[in-house]
């Protein structure tokens, strides 16, 4: 990332944002590059239930809500990252319901999903551009970084954006990546600015009127602390 923003021209210093499974992108530029980071921002990020600071009871408990089937891809992206691949693709099993479009939806999200469905040029074209590097690089690795076993416990960072300037939004309503657990990582990295979205599911940068206002959001904060500085 820190070579591509190089050959982009982006300047000593660059803003990164994360949604979703793009979250692991962003710790470990928190974590690796803070050095050449203005500011972060992190979307609904997924969680990894296998970070050390999570509380084992927390984390297994809303490990075991989630569905079966997501259940056993997880394990396997933790366990098993090299049969990631064959698992998502094999025909015996379920498996991971995201991949599979059987994703369990919250209300809002299904109403986002409703009103995407009448724009669906724009829907197919956001599908095309999301595995533009392959199928297996956009999606199966994806799983096997965020899932698998990390070098580094994002609990553990330290602050080095006196600014606050890294901020985190999650919707109350978001069933796929658990609320409670992201709370408990905003306990232990207070110096993240988090907003808490109510009743907003986890397809919160699908819907117009939520990505505009947390683009507005961090922009106008990130000018201010740029101004008063």
């Amino acid at each position: 990332m820190e070579e591509l923003a190089d050959q982009l021209g982006l300047g000593p210093k660059f803003y990164v944002m994360g949604f979703s499974m793009g979250g692991h992108s962003v710790w470990g530029c928190l974590k690796y590059i803070p050095n050449r980071l203005a500011g972060a921002a992190l979307v609904a990020p997924v969680v990894n239930y296998w970070w050390p600071s999570f509380p084992a009871n927390l984390s297994t408990e809303e490990y075991n809500l989630q569905l079966t089937q997501d259940q056993w891809a997880l394990r396997v992206a933790h366990y098993a990252p090299w049969l990631v691949y064959w698992w998502n693709t094999q025909k015996w099993f379920p498996y991971n319901s995201v991949l599979s479009g059987k994703l369990k939806m919250s209300p809002p999200d299904l109403e986002v999903v409703s009103r995407s469905d009448k724009h669906a040029n724009e829907t197919q074209k956001l599908k095309e551009y999301a595995v533009k590097q392959g199928v297996f690089e956009s999606l199966h690795r994806d799983m096997m970084v965020g899932f698998g076993k990390w070098d580094f416990d994002p609990m553990d960072l330290k602050n080095l954006f006196p600014n606050g300037s890294v901020h985190l939004w999650h919707g109350d309503e978001d069933w796929v990546v658990p609320v409670i657990l992201q709370r408990y990582v905003i306990e232990k990295l207070p110096w993240i600015n988090y907003h808490e979205i109510p009743n907003v599911g986890h397809l919160v940068m699908h819907d117009p009127a939520m990505k505009e206002a947390i683009w507005k959001t961090f922009l106008t904060v990130e000018k201010e602390q740029i101004v008063y500085s």
